[in-house]
């Protein structure tokens, strides 16, 4: 175990122990790679901690080939401090496993880890990435969860962390591929009143939001100087897009008088290899949903 791996498990020992609350509601949001959770999920988190639940945010990489200049143990030094002032912003734990970017596997090892941590945090929801995603590792990712999910309440896998005793809610985040089938949106948030912070929270990862993904984009020359308008220019492309489907589950989780008055939003889609809920139960999951 390398020292980071090292850092990231004392950071986890102590909280692991606060989250047995009954009346709480425990969510783990797994990204592949330090800013995932934060971009994919923040908002949601964010509705999540205003009514004092739970939130771990977990990357299954260190994040050490995303950089176009950096890379190895200094990157992945600089990701792990970047995910820790994430953290601290968005007020959740975050775990950064010590696993290669960019060669992550679905290795029998890693899915016992995840099992490990969905057991600790006892958790109620997990959110993660959809299998057809373009980077290997989110797609990989992906797998990993979906062959934890029904494992986590099997006591004879991963025996030294008592099981679950009932499947969690598995969710994907929203992505934009279509082969071989779509994004869903099957529960969408509200997180306009929310969004800045999250923003706040997505602008600690600067290697990723102000380096890496602007140069991908062939965009660096557009990313301000000032900390302000740097925040402003990653609210400007961070908002998504308010599609008709997204509309109609809107209307459909918060009526319509409050449909009309969101303007940003997150969405996931169930997996169907968790809990699969009904539309009571999902309220009960999601106590934002109308409120």
């Amino acid at each position: 175990m390398n020292k980071l791996a090292f850092i990231a498990l004392l950071i986890t020992i102590p909280f692991f122990h606060a989250y047995s609350q009954d009346n709480k509601i425990n969510v783990v949001i797994i990204g592949s790679h330090p800013d995932d959770a934060d971009k994919q999920a923040g908002g949601t988190a964010l509705e999540f901690l205003k009514r004092d639940h739970n939130v771990l945010f977990v990357s299954l990489t260190t994040g050490d080939a995303g950089h176009q200049t950096q890379g190895g143990k200094e990157l992945a030094q600089r990701r792990f401090s970047e995910a820790q002032e994430a953290g601290r912003r968005f007020g959740v734990e975050y775990i950064v496993m010590d696993n290669p970017d960019g060669k992550l596997l679905p290795a029998i090892e890693i899915r016992e880890e995840i099992i490990r941590i969905i057991r600790k945090f006892k958790a109620d929801i997990v959110i993660g990435h959809r299998p057809n995603a373009m980077h290997p590792d989110r797609r990989n990712s992906a797998i990993l969860l979906q062959d934890a999910a029904y494992m986590v309440i099997v006591p004879n896998v991963v025996p030294g962390v008592p099981p679950l005793l009932e499947n969690p809610l598995f969710l994907y985040f929203e992505d934009n591929f279509k082969k071989p089938n779509s994004f869903k949106p099957d529960i969408v948030v509200d997180i306009t009143s929310s969004f800045e912070q999250k923003i706040y929270g997505m602008a600690a990862h600067e290697s990723q939001f102000f380096e890496w993904q602007p140069w991908i984009a062939k965009t660096l020359d557009k990313v301000p100087e000032n900390e302000q308008e740097r925040l402003e220019w990653l609210a400007s492309i961070s908002q998504g897009q308010l599609t008709k489907e997204k509309q109609t589950q809107l209307i459909k989780w918060y009526g319509k008088a409050k449909a009309k008055k969101v303007n940003i939003t997150e969405s996931f889609e169930i997996c169907e290899y968790g809990k699969r809920p009904d539309d009571k139960e999902i309220r009960r999951l999601f106590p934002m949903l109308g409120n």
